[in-house]
This record gives structure tokens, C-alpha cells and sequence, in this order.
């Protein structure tokens, strides 16, 4: 983000986005979490598992941007 640069509230399609958006990466975590505890392959598990690790890279980034964003969104519905 440039310095000077004023950020924006987030519009009601943005919020939306970044909820479906949390909501896949929470669920893609949550199947390669399970899939990896289900294969019997080594290399496939530690392959999963840093899948799981990325999905909640993206998710805290999500979260993280929401926060980010809290401190000037609207008090009111627009």
C-alpha cells in the first residue's frame, strides 16, 4: 500500500467476496486436513499438509484485510 494512499470502505459486494472467500479456503483446509489423515502415502500427507498450512496463510490474509478495513467502515448501512 502506498503510504499516502487512503483507504476506502469496503463495499457491501467486496464484504461479500471476502466471505465466500473465507468460507473456500475454510473448507479447502478442512478437506486436505482430512484427506491427509486418510492416505497412507507419506509424501502425499506432507503434500496435503502444506496445502492445509497455505489455505490458512490465505485465510488469516482475508481476516487480516477485514480488520484492516473495520476501523473505517460505516457505522450505518448504506
Amino acid at each position: 500500500m502506498i503510504p499516502n494512499q487512503q483507504l476506502q470502505p469496503l463495499t457491501s459486494k467486496e464484504l461479500d467476496y471476502i466471505a465466500d472467500c473465507i468460507s473456500n479456503e475454510t473448507m479447502l483446509a478442512k478437506h486436505c486436513a482430512a484427506t491427509a489423515a486418510a492416505s497412507q502415502n507419506p509424501a502425499i500427507q506432507q503434500a496435503l499438509l502444506g496445502f492445509v498450512k497455505r489455505h490458512e496463510q490465505h485465510l488469516d490474509t482475508l481476516v487480516n484485510a477485514l480488520q484492516i478495513h473495520s476501523n473505517i467502515a460505516p457505522t450505518q448501512p448504506q
